[in-house]
């Protein structure tokens, strides 16, 4: 059982804000009857990815697309982080979120290690490893090795630095892949993501340790492309997603406790609009995923749809337009009649494609290379309710027909990750693909921003270990820092 140390005191030493409830729709899930002097490992998992997923979700829309030129609000007339203005408490909700994760991560892992259940323990290295990934790759240096230990006293936590973190993390989820493989037994708990499917489980783990590894792609001591091709052809020891049916996608139907994560369907479309670099790109493939998406733009009263199209992000806030640009389709995310099932993506199967495809890429194996990349292709198509796969055609066009680059998987792999959390703007960040236009009116010089400034309770809360990390930050406390992996 969560103490009321941990759930209330806990976050502010970490320099978080959370207000936490004391009542929620998740209680009754996580109490076993029979069991109620002891908390059961699976009960603790439909919150937790519950709420992984639709956080993702929200933060996909309303950061992440702004950055990444997907779409952003419209009237804009000042600033925006669509013009690179990022606030210093512009992280404070994946600050505190991620804690809470972590928090309810490490709970599982007591819980499967007091009920002597091996599979939960793997679960949570798992889930571990995709909570701190995101942390650290949204922030850099954070406190990992001495988090949530208030039980032993410690309350103002070192902050690790990201090498070690990472290297933490891939050792972790090599560690959690021998357990799927040998762990017997079955799992019993409320599990929602896939049901309780180990073998699903482990394959989650090794797609989870690929796009890590290539994470640290830029790093040579991390040999990560070499890496990555011994367990893509090791698929024995190394099961990865091979299907969109294995992926990290949450089904959420709408319904009492699983809500979708926007209330209404005006609150998704509301002076929201889509930018013209992902619209274009989208023409420019004739893809089939434009009106699932967003809708036509239009013209005049009565209003004459004009195709798909949007308008310039970072545009000149006096900037005005003579069309209605296209918006997000709400029944992508809200669907009129509540318990039609939608998709939030926590880690698709199309981002293994692309990452093999990368990796025989670089090794200058084009044939392999182009062969994932259009199972990545079709992937990212049909990961959506409702898409069917495109004919050969599509990949006839000049636009979408593979080349060899390394921009073309970039390109697919950007639309790929369309709704999930941040991957978009990290992988950017990685390899500065795809090419985003800038305009003279993006702070920073059109400088892409690299990361969250820390959450601004720390410098109250934990001012000596802030300093420290700051000091380790090649422009301070600055979205213009960048991580370890990045440089």
């Amino acid at each position: 059982m969560k103490t009321l140390l941990k759930k209330h005191i806990l976050p502010i030493f970490l320099g978080s804000s959370l207000v936490m409830t004391s009542c929620s729709h998740f209680e009754d899930m996580n109490i076993d009857p029979n069991n109620i002097d002891r908390v059961v490992p699976g009960s603790l998992m439909a919150p937790l990815i519950y709420d992984i997923a639709s956080y993702g979700s929200t933060r996909s829309y309303d950061f992440t697309w702004q950055l990444m030129q997907v779409s952003f609000p419209y009237p804009s007339t000042a600033v925006g982080v669509h013009r690179y203005d990022i606030t210093p408490t512009a992280g404070n909700g994946s600050w505190n979120k991620s804690y809470t994760w972590l928090r309810s991560v490490r709970e599982l892992e007591e819980a499967a290690v007091t009920a002597n259940q091996p599979l939960y323990l793997a679960v949570a290295k798992t889930l571990e490893a995709y909570t701190v990934s995101m942390l650290t790759d949204a922030f850099g240096d954070v406190p990992y090795s001495e988090a949530i230990k208030l039980d032993e006293n410690i309350s103002t936590p070192k902050f690790d630095k990201q090498e070690d973190i990472y290297k933490s993390l891939i050792a972790s989820l090599e560690e959690a892949n021998d357990i799927y493989a040998t762990a017997v037994g079955a799992m019993t708990g409320n599990d929602i993501l896939y049901n309780n499917n180990k073998d699903n489980w482990r394959k989650f783990n090794n797609s989870l340790l690929m796009r890590l590894l290539l994470r640290t792609s830029k790093k040579a001591e991390m040999n990560s492309y070499a890496r990555l091709k011994q367990i893509i052809e090791n698929p024995t020891k190394y099961p990865v997603f091979t299907s969109n049916s294995e992926a990290a996608i949450l089904k959420v139907s709408g319904l009492s406790p699983f809500d979708y994560a926007w209330n209404r369907r005006q609150d998704y479309t509301l002076n929201q609009v889509k930018a013209e670099f992902f619209v274009e790109m989208l023409n420019k493939y004739n893809d089939p995923r434009r009106p699932f998406f967003m809708t036509e733009a239009n013209v005049g009263t009565p209003a004459t749809n004009i195709g798909y199209k949007g308008i310039p992000a970072a545009h000149n806030p006096s900037a005005t337009f003579t069309f209605s640009p296209s918006v997000p389709n709400p029944d992508l995310m809200i669907p009129e009649t509540l318990g039609t099932p939608v998709h939030e993506i926590i880690m698709p199967y199309a981002e293994v494609e692309f990452i093999k495809s990368e990796v025989y890429q670089q090794a200058n194996d084009n044939v392999k290379a182009e062969e994932a990349y259009k199972k990545g292709v079709i992937a990212g198509i049909t990961q959506w309710i409702g898409i069917t796969a495109p004919t050969n055609a599509y990949f006839d066009n000049l636009a979408v027909k593979y080349d060899g680059t390394l921009e073309k998987i970039m390109n697919q792999k950007y639309i790929a990750l369309y709704m999930c959390d941040y991957q978009q703007w990290f992988e950017y960040r990685r390899t500065g693909f795809p090419i985003l236009p800038k305009t003279e009116h993006m702070l920073n010089d059109g400088v892409m921003p690299k990361r969250f400034m820390y959450h601004d309770r720390l410098q109250i809360t934990n001012p000596e270990n802030y300093k420290l990390a700051v000091q380790n930050l090649e422009f301070g406390d600055s979205p213009l820092s960048r991580v370890w992996w990045e440089k």
